[in-house]
């Protein structure tokens, strides 16, 4: 009772300045959650809420790409996961957190947020429904009432009770809408008391990620040490580059798009730092081109054809795409005159690959110490949708592969089981990520080995793809140039490394479906458990092709059931893509 009569006093002499459009329920709604928050933080909320509405008939799903749709109709949910962010550092003891304005590969209209965690890493998939709460609140004082049972549930002190406020690092890409969407973010981490939202400008997602976890792991954490941090490590694994006659390539020039987006201005401003690397930038985004139309690494993978700004002088020539934000990246070039706009793709499976190689090499130089009781762990992990060749030949390597659920957040969480887990997706986001503890035993190791010897050169090259390689998501920038020393240090060219394999050929396939819910998958989702019988019947289908290999797997967003298959040509895997359709559709029915 006595809090309620503080409370009423506080609203009479109008300290909070509450808006009177918000009328009687959000006193009495102020009443019950005084106990929860102290009055100036409930006002606070109720202030800043009522500034930014939530428009009507918008709903918010946070996925692994955070949130995302048309830029016009983001302000409300940037601004409310602003909230969150702040609510995310508290909980974390204060640490740094980071929020991403981004819309990565979508096109220019669209843009998106994310949280990235004080590891670096993606917000803990734990937060997740909150986010979706919040996002989708219909009014200020429903915003109000969630956060208080949410910071109750996760007991996070906000307001007064609160010596150290939160820290949330903003950054945001070329997107015009960016610096409106950050002034809202902005609002949402300063209406919880005590917060501080620092613009760390216009950044890559994956610059942001490695700033976060960097700072908060004590180190070096602004642009400039993002940026000496990879030229030093690549120039350590350029050093290491074993010298044997001259049956190395000759350094040929390196075309890189940038999407018009943000990555290929940061590269512009990296190149000057670079050594054995002759890069000629492209769509950069100052010379007029669209951000993501007709270029970057998801037109190029999904196409198959050369971006906006490459022809026929380029054949022959190795050529990388990043994607709007640089968190993809996939090589390609144009075989001959007479393929016309065709490319020959080199997507996230051969990249992966190619680390993969480079990292077993290093490992079998250096050898298990079995007296130390050490055998390194090296594992690989990928999706279903991974092309089988690339399966084939990472098993035949003798690797460790597994499989995970698709979303990039399911792959990191498997790698990190391993002393060395290498993970990517098709599309061209991975990334390396060695455990701590195993970084400190090839330190140590570093140390102990005599310089200059087989086993001390592996071993300061796994030290120094540790450091130039992003641990926090995948990084354009930093794969790119693991990519560039791998094939100076193994010899190759473009060509030669796409020798590794031969991509099966695959189609996909969406089928409309009343109920998406009916498909259950094994976790790995190379399997259907449900319905029952479905399975058999697709093992029946799969059995009739050469190599063939088919799945489907229910959308996470839509009514949809997606359907994937390969076989050793073309036609074998479009005629079992449809069989399988055909399936789904006997067994669910279609919309």
């Amino acid at each position: 009772e006595g809090v309620h009569i503080i409370l009423l006093r506080f609203i009479a002499v109008s300290e909070c300045h509450l808006p009177p459009s918000l009328g009687p329920y959000t006193f009495f709604l102020s009443l019950s959650l005084a106990r929860a928050m102290d009055q100036s933080q409930i006002a606070s909320l109720l202030n800043s809420s009522e500034l930014i509405p939530i428009p009507q008939g918008v709903k918010m799903s946070y996925g692994t790409a955070g949130f995302r749709g048309d830029a016009k109709l983001l302000e409300s949910t940037v601004y409310r996961v602003g909230i969150l962010s702040a609510l995310r550092s508290l909980k974390l003891g204060s640490a740094t957190v980071g929020l991403m304005i981004t819309a990565s590969h979508n096109q220019v209209s669209d843009n998106g947020i994310k949280v990235a965690d004080p590891s670096g890493g993606m917000l803990s998939q734990e937060w997740e429904p909150f986010a979706d709460q919040i996002a989708n609140a219909s009014s200020p004082g429903e915003v109000v009432s969630l956060i208080r049972e949410f910071v109750e549930k996760e007991e996070i002190a906000i307001g007064e009770k609160k010596k150290k406020g939160a820290e949330v690092w903003l950054g945001r890409d070329t997107r015009p809408s960016g610096e409106s969407l950050l002034r809202a973010a902005e609002i949402g981490v300063s209406s919880i008391l005590g917060s501080v939202a620092i613009d760390m400008g216009i950044l890559t997602t994956p610059q942001l990620h490695w700033m976060v976890r960097a700072k908060n792991k004590g180190l070096g954490a602004t642009e400039n040490d993002y940026f000496e941090n990879l030229s030093t490590s690549f120039k350590c694994l350029i050093d290491l580059i074993p010298i044997s006659g001259n049956d190395k390539v000759v350094i040929s020039k390196l075309l890189v798009d940038g999407a018009n987006g943000v990555g290929g201005q940061k590269i512009e401003e990296l190149r000057g730092s670079l050594s054995n690397l002759d890069l000629e930038i492209r769509n950069t985004g100052r010379e007029g081109g669209v951000l993501n139309q007709g270029v970057g690494a998801d037109f190029v993978q999904k196409e198959k054809v050369v971006p906006l700004g490459f022809g026929s002088s380029d054949v022959g020539t190795r050529c990388a795409s990043f994607d709007g934000d640089a968190d993809r990246l996939v090589y390609f070039y144009i075989p001959s005159v007479s393929s016309g706009d065709r490319v020959e793709l080199l997507d996230g499976d051969k990249i992966l690959s190619l680390f993969a190689l480079f990292i077993k090499e290093q490992l079998n130089t250096l050898g298990d110490d079995e007296k130390e009781g050490k055998k390194s762990r090296l594992g690989v992990v990928q999706t279903a949708y991974a092309n089988g060749a690339s399966t084939d030949y990472l098993k035949e390597l003798g690797l460790d592969v597994v499989f995970a659920k698709t979303g990039v957040k399911h792959l990191h969480e498997k790698a990190a089981e391993y002393d060395i887990g290498i993970y990517f997706e098709a599309n061209g986001h991975g990334t390396i990520l060695f455990s701590e503890s195993y970084i400190s035993w090839l330190v140590a190791k570093q140390k102990d080995l005599t310089q200059g010897s087989e086993e001390h050169k592996a071993v300061s090259r796994l030290v120094a793809v540790s450091n130039l390689i992003n641990q926090a998501v995948g990084d354009a920038l930093s794969g790119l140039l693991l990519v560039e020393v791998i094939l100076q240090h193994m010899g190759w060219s473009v060509q030669k490394w796409n020798e590794l394999y031969k991509d099966l050929p695959s189609r996909q396939i969406k089928v409309e479906v009343p109920d998406r819910t009916a498909v259950v998958t094994t976790s790995e989702e190379t399997e259907a458990l449900k319905p029952l019988g479905i399975q058999d019947a697709i093992n029946a289908e799969i059995n009739k092709y050469q190599r063939g290999r088919a799945f489907i797997r229910p959308s996470g967003t839509e009514d949809v059931v997606r359907v994937y298959a390969e076989a050793s040509t073309q036609e074998d895997a479009d005629s079992l893509a449809n069989s399988v359709a055909q399936l789904v559709k006997s067994f669910l029915g279609s919309s």
